[in-house]
């Protein structure tokens, strides 16, 4: 009778070695392409959001909603085009809501606002809006109509200074909707950056930081006045075309100094 040779403990060691080798090898590749993939969702989600607001303004004689410091939100005006499916509403990066309950001593900022892997809202009831009113994408303010009576400033923002209509020439060089930690900004190239991840601040002024955030592999999504949906690399914020007023040829930030967790990314 032959006697069954059996793997020896010192071959097994070998084989369980080479294993771990190669998980550790292929995971950070899976975890890169898990991460791609997320962010081509997230862009189709966008895709679905250039869809609704086209629709809205056709159905408006082509004009963004009228926007006063007490109404015209974009959540508001267009809860009938987007509230039925909350798939698209948030990006895939962002699926859990940041504060599910009002938390006791929030400020009206901090109860509701997200960040990179959050969605911004509450699963109750928020400002009078249903329970469930949630998302991780944010409009870009400047492209309202401002409403303020007797033409008076929107938050301190002129009113010559809004775009107040998707039909204008330069139209794919002015962001629309995007990756954010709110549910609006209204950058200026004057604003100062997060001096770390996820470092955010109350105030409609000085909110570009908002949309700053490492959601996207040094970048966030966004949907532009032209329907148009692509990448857009954070250090590249500082040159999009946010208002009339915004100056793309300004100085940037000093990375090492106001941000330095951004200082090795990408400049466009």
């Amino acid at each position: 009778m032959r006697k069954s040779r059996a793997f020896t403990l010192i071959e097994l060691l070998v084989v369980i070695a080479i294993i771990a080798l190669l998980m550790s090898i292929l995971m950070p590749a899976m975890q890169r392409v898990r991460k791609q993939a997320r962010a081509v969702v997230c862009q189709s989600n966008l895709k679905q959001w250039g869809t609704i607001w086209a629709m809205y303004c056709d159905d408006n004689n082509g004009m963004f909603p009228k926007r006063a410091a007490s109404s015209g939100r974009w959540i508001d005006v267009l809860f009938d085009y987007y509230y039925k499916d909350s798939k698209f509403r948030v990006c895939p990066m962002a699926a859990k809501v940041a504060f599910p309950q009002y938390p006791p001593g929030a400020s009206a900022f901090a109860d509701i606002a997200g960040n990179t892997t959050t969605s911004w809202g509450r699963l109750t009831e928020t400002g009078g809006r249903p329970a469930g009113t949630f998302g991780s994408y944010g409009i870009n303010g400047w492209v309202y109509q401002n409403a303020e009576p007797k033409g008076g400033d929107l938050y301190g923002k002129p009113a010559m200074f809004f775009w107040k209509t998707p039909n204008i020439k330069g139209a794919s060089e002015v962001p629309l909707f995007l990756d954010c930690v709110f549910w609006c900004a209204w950058p200026d190239n004057t604003d100062r950056p997060s001096s770390y991840p996820d470092e955010h601040w109350s105030g409609d002024n000085d909110s570009m930081h908002r949309f700053l955030m490492d959601r996207h592999q040094q970048g966030i999504n966004g949907v532009y006045l032209d329907y148009s949906v692509r990448k857009i690399w954070l250090k590249s914020l500082w040159r999009q075309r946010w208002s009339k007023r915004f100056d793309i040829n300004g100085p940037q930030p000093d990375w090492g100094t106001a941000a330095p967790w951004m200082a090795h990314f990408k400049e466009n």
